[in-house]
């Protein structure tokens, strides 16, 4: 791949997708692993799959979509705004954890989970903005 091929991006933009990708990456093994319980409690009641294959399968993903920020620089335009679309795929989760009152990852109540709702937005701008191309 020539260097040419690859997008120019700025120092902030660089450093806030490689903590993304790490994020992403961090989030996705800790739903296969340590914290399988607590994302389970993210799947909406209405969904109808098992809850735990909705965990293991969007954790799949996570690693795959922080993996593909990292390695994939060609790229990383398109797959910013895959990680945003999944942002927002996953956003009826925590709405549900909201309005069902389930208590996970420390959100024990309705100000936390609405706070956490908050971000969520913002999740998805860091994605869409931190692959953007740099203006010349």
């Amino acid at each position: 791949m020539a260097r040419s091929d690859v997008p120019t991006s700025t120092t902030p933009r660089t450093i806030a997708r490689l903590a993304l990708a790490a994020g992403l990456v961090f989030a996705g093994v800790s739903h296969l692993f340590w914290a399988r319980k607590e994302f389970r409690s993210q799947v909406p009641s209405w969904v109808p799959m098992d809850a735990d294959g909705v965990v293991v399968a969007s954790g799949a993903v996570e690693i795959g979509l922080g993996g593909a920020l990292v390695a994939l620089p060609r790229d990383r335009r398109r797959i910013g705004w895959i990680v945003a679309a999944f942002f927002v795929a996953v956003f009826p989760g925590n709405i549900a954890q909201f309005t069902e009152k389930r208590a996970a990852f420390g959100l024990d109540s309705d100000r936390a989970r609405g706070i956490r709702l908050l971000f969520q937005p913002l999740l998805v701008a860091l994605a869409i903005w931190s692959t953007a191309e740099a203006r010349r």
